[in-house]
């Protein structure tokens, strides 16, 4: 049913004239991005909007998401960074609702169009919050900064991505030694194993787009660890990505990945890592002319996949700080 009246408003959209291009744009774009923030993000909507932003023409860069973390407040605790659940959501007014408590700050753009042919503002006009357990009036946050947070430093020059939103309050800063596996198999074989300890910092690498390749999400790690409770004492960063469902100090997209020759392939057991979320940054506790000698003696491991698809897969993508999307004509 669902599929049907899908497929009718896509034949109303072309009655009506009204293209994707039309209604995806850098506003409408940001304003997504605001709405994910308020309800309290999936990492995974960092890799999605910059591609979406990629095909539509619009520039957007991960700076840009702390800037809208910055000032849009978390109004949500969906599962897994609270006890609600998409149906209390739902309950409680919806995305509509959401939209429309951002909307009184300005947060959001209500003269955009929509695929209803209507606007953002036409379409959650008498929208309300019916439920301030489920949806926090924006005056009344759970935080007054988004669900998401990028960081950088030495480990990810290029950025990396926490759902800050999942992440108990002692572990939004927290320093340890690292923990280093080439792969999530290894990682979760030795977390089984009772080899993690309070404090670590689990480093899984070799997972990214190029070198997965394909960027499968770490939930097997980030739930083995949850189920030992440890998801308040220890942190995992990964140039992988992460399910919605992954809670914690999990840090992915760790960009330049190690199959690219990121520094995060550079990480050896027991070098100290400092995280500190509030202040968007991660770093080995390694001086650079450190990381310069281990690079002259580094060997890059052989690729996972070395014919079919994948493997062509793997020398056309592009970095996640892009969004994992093809590289241009002109760019390979």
């Amino acid at each position: 049913m669902l599929a049907k009246h899908a497929g009718m408003a896509v034949m109303e959209l072309v009655r009506k004239n009204i293209t994707a291009r039309q209604i995806i744009n850098e506003k409408s774009i940001k304003n997504a991005l605001a709405c994910d923030m308020a309800l309290g993000c999936s990492s995974n909507s960092v890799l999605h909007l910059l591609a979406i932003s990629n095909e539509a023409g619009v520039e957007l860069d991960l700076k840009t998401f702390n800037e809208m973390s910055e000032k849009v407040p978390n109004l949500c605790h969906l599962a897994p960074a609270g006890p609600t659940h998409i149906q209390d959501l739902d309950a409680a007014g919806g995305i509509p609702a959401v939209q429309a408590e951002l909307l009184k700050e300005g947060l959001i753009d209500g003269s955009l169009l929509t695929v209803t042919g209507k606007t953002v503002a036409e379409n959650i006009e008498g929208a309300y919050i019916k439920d301030e357990k489920n949806i926090r009036p924006i005056s009344n946050p759970y935080s007054k900064t988004g669900g998401i947070q990028i960081l950088w430093g030495n480990i990810a020059k290029d950025g990396c991505v926490v759902k800050r939103s999942a992440v108990a309050p002692e572990m939004l800063k927290h320093s340890g030694p690292a923990r280093v596996f080439d792969s999530e198999d290894e990682a979760i074989a030795a977390i089984y194993d009772g080899k993690i300890k309070d404090g670590d910092v689990v480093v899984i690498r070799y997972e990214g787009p190029v070198g997965g390749p394909g960027m499968r999400e770490m939930l097997n790690p980030t739930s083995a660890l949850a189920g030992m409770r440890l998801d308040k004492t220890v942190a995992l960063i990964t140039d992988g990505r992460f399910s919605g469902a992954s809670r914690g100090a999990s840090i992915g997209h760790v960009c330049p990945e190690a199959a690219r020759g990121g520094n995060i392939g550079l990480i050896e057991e027991g070098d100290i890592i400092d995280i500190d979320i509030p202040g968007a940054s991660i770093n080995v506790r390694v001086s650079d002319e450190v990381l310069d000698e281990r690079r002259k003696n580094y060997k890059q491991p052989e690729p996972k996949i070395k014919s079919g698809w994948l493997s062509r897969y793997a020398k056309l993508v592009d970095s996640a700080a892009k969004g994992a999307v093809m590289k241009s004509a002109d760019k390979i």
